[in-house]
């Protein structure tokens, strides 16, 4: 028993010192393997146990016990100690290599479309109004002197909001909540907080329930211009928007007004754009956006004189002009979120 003894505190001793001289983590798990795997030194003590008489087996097994726990406990010792030197010491930063690339971002087209807009509208007076996403159905509707039997109050065409019902306000208005349909109940407000002359441009995001397809989505883009002054007249009203498109698509665009009908302006026109970037791909005219002369009814409902007071009122959607301006056949395409798409733009 005595012999086991000392050749266990030698294998302990051998161990801790190799442990110890051990230069790298590679040279420590050989150490470990050496001592303490299943076929190493340590292993081997034990197998000699049944050799042994019964009395002297329990002595022996403490002694190899401890043996085993000192060898370990000096292992991860090291161990902590080679992990704690790497990460103090680390890589060395190579102060010569060049510095990462940044991918510099760009904005969406539809806002680029918008910023333009709002440019060439601020050159010509006009300033930037903006309004809630979610309207009552008086500012959706009533003001804009929409009746109540018109299919664009149905809900087929309208997202209106649960719970909201068709109560009525203290005067009168309708406080139905909707998803609102277009950018003009933003005339509304402008009117109702700011006496006349007013001149603004409204871009904003508009919903309406329609079948998603090439040309349709649930969620689209508008922008309204409002002008009221004195003697405002159709000729204003042509004058600009021709100014507007030449400097939008180009000095060659041509345009047209064709008699149309909304409830808000009284007369209504259609603009249609003939521009080289259609002829191009085979078309003539297209149909790019509504306007007329504001209906007296809706100065009535914000306390405009319209024996005084004149303007106008135009609306287009910022996707069609998008689509024409830089060849998109698809409106689906501003939606979907795919970097080989926008990054052209």
């Amino acid at each position: 028993m005595s012999d086991l003894r000392q050749q266990l505190e030698k294998l302990r001793d051998d161990g801790l010192a190799e442990i110890a001289a051990a230069a790298d983590a590679a040279a420590l798990d050989a150490v470990r393997v050496k001592y303490l795997g299943r076929k190493g030194a340590v292993q081997a003590a034990f197998e000699k146990l049944p050799t042994l008489p019964k009395e002297e087996r329990p002595a022996f097994g403490a002694l190899a016990n401890q043996a085993r726990e000192a060898l370990a406990a000096a292992l991860n010792d090291r161990k902590t100690a080679f992990e704690a030197g790497a990460r103090k010491s680390g890589p060395k930063l190579d102060l010569t290599l060049p510095g990462r690339g940044t991918t510099v971002g760009r904005p969406h087209p539809i806002t680029q479309i918008i910023d333009e807009v709002v440019h060439i509208f601020g050159r010509m007076g006009f300033a930037v109004a903006d309004g809630p996403d979610i309207e009552t159905e008086y500012y959706n509707f009533d003001a804009l002197n929409t009746p109540a039997e018109h299919p664009a109050r149905d809900i087929q065409d309208t997202f209106y909001l649960e719970g909201s019902g068709k109560r009525q306000g203290a005067s009168g208005q309708s406080n139905r909540l909707l998803l609102r349909t277009h950018t003009s109940p933003v005339q509304v407000h402008v009117m109702e907080k700011q006496p006349p002359p007013v001149r603004v441009v409204v871009p904003g995001r508009c919903y309406r329930r329609d079948e998603i397809d090439a040309t349709h989505h649930v969620n689209f883009h508008q922008f309204e211009g409002l002008y009221v002054d004195r003697n405002v007249s159709v000729a204003n009203l042509k004058g600009d928007c021709e100014f507007f498109f030449k400097q939008l698509l180009g000095p060659e665009t041509r345009v047209r007004f064709r008699p149309h009908f909304f409830p808000f302006t009284e007369p209504s026109f259609e603009i249609d754009l003939n521009s080289p970037m259609l002829r191009s791909r085979g078309k003539e005219w297209l149909e790019i956006a509504g306007c007329g002369m504001v209906n007296p009814r809706v100065f009535e409902y914000v306390g405009y004189d319209p024996e005084q007071w004149t303007g106008y009122a135009f609306g287009m959607g910022v996707e069609r002009i998008a689509m024409v301006l830089y060849g998109i056949d698809d409106i689906r395409l501003f939606y979907e979120n795919d970097l080989r798409f926008l990054r052209q733009f």
